[in-house]
This record gives structure tokens, C-alpha cells and sequence, in this order.
């Protein structure tokens, strides 16, 4: 009878194991109710009680594995997005999870680190465009205020003899010069910063250039008491395709920034133009101030300063040699600057030169 009852519990544990576990399939039990019913009511209730318990502790444990690996890394991404909502980026979202959600929390991450960063340089440009705003005012104003000096003391017949007369004039027709030049830098500036600039390149002989622009350039440095001198080592009849009037602005920017920082009793500017091969190289050299070597890399930054005092004779809205990188760039050059703290600044660009393909050695290539 033993073996019997051993039998039939065998039976009904392999028989409920589909219903307890797959939730499907069919039991069929035969058993001797006279004699096995009291045992197997009492296996069946156990088997129940533990299948139960089982199920309690497989849904508990489903529970807390959904809690872990979804609610929690979605509670904390929709916390970061309330805080973006709220303007605040200073915070890491350190979640650390695999999967599709951890390649979503680290693409938000990215995503909170680039709205900062866009953040930070969108403060930055303000602040420059205000320090612009307030540079160019300063500088404006001060040569306003020198004109009117002046011609209220031509007016009061102050300038009482002819070089007297004379000096105020020049002196005049320098302070316009130097409005004229900030107000055109500035209409520039606003195409440079939209990348609004239109070229219209042309090929043009470097001597006559060149020389054209020394002559024009050389009147304004009289006026001031400072020596130019021009040195041309290039054959005459080399030609480069340039913007004329944007390749003027080069000069004049290079020449400018050069004059602000003389501080020589005899101010010094020499230009030179020599052949480098397939490039044709600017040198313009003053025998100012110099520049340090710290600063050496950052001139061509735009805003940047090397002198931060705001006094007349070293103002300037601090885009100058910004705007002369980009026209260099866009004309397919480079441009960069030596210095000596003391003795004077260099500053160097290229151009490509133009050279026309001969038709007859075309037509052998082919």
C-alpha cells in the first residue's frame, strides 16, 4: 500500500506542475478515494500554498526589477526635464544603465551638456556685443569731442596764423578719418557676424595695387608724423584674384591697429611685398609697442584687447584684425604675427597667385 500511495503523489506533483507554473494543460488523478484521500488532499493543499507563495515571490521580485530599470531612470529624466523647463542647466543626470533606456538617458545628458554650452556662449555674446556697444560709443564720442575743440577755436580765432590754421585742420581731418573708419568697421562687422559678405573678386596686378594704396595710405600717415615706407620685391606683372576694396580694408585695418599702438617719438610702418613661390606674402611692419607672447595667439579673436584702457589713443572696438582673418580665410590665405615686447609687431598674409594655364599645353595633356 506504500508503494502505492508513493506512486500516486508522484503522479499529481508531475501533473501539476504545467497548471502551477505554465497556467495551462489538464490533470487527471485516479487515486483510492477509500484509502489515499485524507493524504492527498493535504499534498494537493501544500502544493497550492507553495505555488502561491512562488508567484507572490516571482511578482515581487518582477516589481522591483521594473522599478529599478524603468520607473527610477524615468522618474529622474523627467525631474531633469522640469529642471531644464526652470532654466537650470548646472546638473548631471548619473544614471548608469544598459540597454535602449541607458542610451536614452546618456543622449539627454548630451543633449543637457549642448543646450549649456549653447547657453554659456549665447551670455558670452551678449556680454561682447554690450562691451562693442559700449567701446565704439567711447570711441565715437572722443573724436566728436576733439572736432568741436577745434573748430569752436578756429571759430574764437584761436588759430591765429596759417600753420596754426593748418594744424587744426589736419587735426580735424584726422579725427573724421578715424569716425569714418570705426562706423565702417562696425556696417562690416554686422555682415562678417551674419556671414552676409559679398566678394566681388577680380584679377589685379599686385605692383599697381599695391602701390595705389601705399600712395593713398602715405597721406594719412603724413598728416600724422609717422614714416611709411614701401618695399616691393615682386615681379610686375604678378597678378592675384582679390576683392579690391575688401583687400583695402585688409591694409587699412592691419595699418590702423599698427598706429593705435606706436609709442616711438618717430612712428615707423614699412611694407613689404615679397614672392614666396605660388603665394605672394604681405609684410607689415611697426616699430611699436610689440606684443606680448602670451597674447601673440588671441589678436585675430574677435573683442579681444590688448590694452583693456579706454583712452583715445588706444580705443578701437576690438574687431579690427577678427575682420582681416576673415577676408584672408575667405580669400583662400592665412594670416598670423610676429613680435618683439619693445621693438615692434609684424603682422604676415599670403595670396594665392594667379596663373593662366596656357591653351597648347592643355590640348598636349589631352
Amino acid at each position: 500500500m506504500k508503494l502505492k500511495t508513493r506512486l500516486v503523489i508522484a503522479f499529481l506533483v508531475f501533473s501539476l506542475f504545467p497548471v502551477i507554473f505554465m497556467g495551462m494543460g489538464s490533470v487527471f488523478m485516479i487515486y483510492w478515494f477509500n484509502e489515499l484521500e485524507s493524504e492527498v488532499r493535504s499534498m494537493i493543499i501544500q502544493l497550492v500554498t507553495m505555488s502561491e507563495m512562488l508567484l507572490v515571490f516571482i511578482c515581487a521580485c518582477l516589481t522591483l526589477w521594473i522599478h529599478q530599470s524603468l520607473l527610477r531612470p524615468l522618474n529622474k529624466l523627467q525631474e531633469a526635464a522640469q529642471q531644464i523647463r526652470d532654466g537650470n542647466l548646472d546638473f548631471t543626470l548619473d544614471i548608469e544603465e544598459d540597454g535602449e533606456i541607458g542610451e536614452l538617458c546618456q543622449d539627454f545628458e548630451e543633449m543637457r551638456i549642448r543646450l549649456k554650452e549653447n547657453s554659456e556662449e549665447k551670455v558670452q555674446y551678449d556680454l561682447q556685443n554690450k562691451e562693442l556697444i559700449s567701446n565704439i560709443s567711447h570711441d565715437l564720442k572722443t573724436p566728436i569731442t576733439a572736432i568741436k575743440g577745434y573748430v569752436e577755436g578756429i571759430m574764437d580765432g584761436v588759430a591765429s596764423s596759417p600753420e596754426k590754421l593748418d594744424k587744426y585742420i589736419r587735426t580735424i581731418y584726422n579725427k573724421a578719418n578715424d569716425m569714418d573708419r570705426l562706423i565702417d568697421e562696425l556696417t562690416f562687422y554686422s555682415k562678417v557676424d551674419t556671414n552676409r559678405i559679398m566678394y566681388a573678386f577680380t584679377k589685379i596686378n599686385v605692383n599697381s595695387y599695391f602701390g595705389d594704396c601705399v600712395e593713398e595710405v602715405g597721406l594719412d600717415m603724413e598728416s600724422r608724423g609717422i614714416e611709411l615706407g614701401y618695399f616691393n620685391y615682386i615681379n610686375k606683372d604678378t597678378v592675384v584674384i582679390a576683392d579690391a576694396e575688401q583687400l583695402k580694408r585688409v591694409i587699412n585695418n592691419i595699418i590702423g591697429n599698427s598706429v593705435k599702438y606706436l609709442d616711438k617719438p618717430k612712428g615707423i610702418i614699412n611694407i613689404r611685398i615679397n614672392d614666396v613661390g605660388d603665394f605672394i606674402q604681405v609684410d607689415i611692419e611697426d616699430n611699436g609697442r610689440g606684443i606680448a607672447a602670451k597674447e601673440l595667439p588671441c589678436i585675430f579673436d574677435r573683442f579681444y584687447r590688448m590694452d583693456s584702457s579706454r583712452n583715445s589713443s588706444k580705443g578701437g572696438s576690438g574687431i579690427g584684425l577678427s575682420i582681416v582673418r576673415k577676408i584672408i580665410e575667405d580669400h583662400g590665405g592665412r594670416v598670423w604675427a610676429t613680435s618683439k615686447e619693445g621693438i615692434g609687431t609684424q603682422l604676415h598674409f599670403v595670396l594665392r597667385k594667379y596663373q593662366e594655364v596656357v591653351q597648347d599645353e592643355q590640348n598636349s595633356n589631352h
